[in-house]
C-alpha cells in the first residue's frame, strides 16, 4: 500500500507562484510514475502534469509553460511548481502514483491517490 501526502496549496493572486509537494510511503518510490491531477466541483479530474521514474514529463496543453513537475527520489517528493498562476487554475489537486515505470495521461491508469490540497488563485 501506497500513502501520499500533498502539502503546499493556499491562496494567491493571479500572476502569483506556488510549489506543492507530494510525499510518498509505503513503496518503491523510485519505480513509480507519478503525476498531478486536479478538480473543480462538478467536473471530472483533469491531468495537471505527469512523470516517469526515470524524470520524463508530460502536461496538460493547459498547463504547459507554466507548471513543472520534478522529482526527488532521494526525498520520495514529487514537485509541482506553478507559476503565473491564473483564476481558472483554482481547485483541490491531487497527487497520484502508478505502480508502473512509464506515466500515463489516464486517470483510471492510477492506483494509489493523495486527500488533495486545496490552491486559491484570486485577488
Amino acid at each position: 500500500q501506497v500513502q501520499l501526502v500533498e502539502s503546499g496549496g493556499g491562496l494567491v493572486q493571479p500572476g502569483g507562484s506556488l510549489r506543492l509537494s507530494c510525499t510518498a510511503s509505503g513503496s518503491t518510490f523510485s519505480r513509480n510514475a507519478m503525476g498531478w491531477y486536479r478538480q473543480v466541483p462538478g467536473k471530472e479530474r483533469e491531468l495537471v502534469a505527469t512523470i516517469t521514474s526515470g524524470g520524463s514529463t508530460a502536461y496538460a496543453d493547459s498547463t504547459k509553460g507554466r507548471f513543472t513537475i520534478s522529482r526527488d527520489s532521494a526525498k520520495n517528493t514529487v514537485y509541482l511548481q506553478m507559476n503565473s498562476l491564473k483564476p481558472e487554475d483554482t481547485a483541490v489537486y491531487y497527487c497520484a502514483a502508478r505502480a508502473a515505470l512509464l506515466y500515463s495521461r489516464g486517470r483510471d491508469d492510477y492506483d494509489y491517490w493523495g486527500q488533495g490540497t486545496q490552491v486559491t488563485v484570486s485577488s
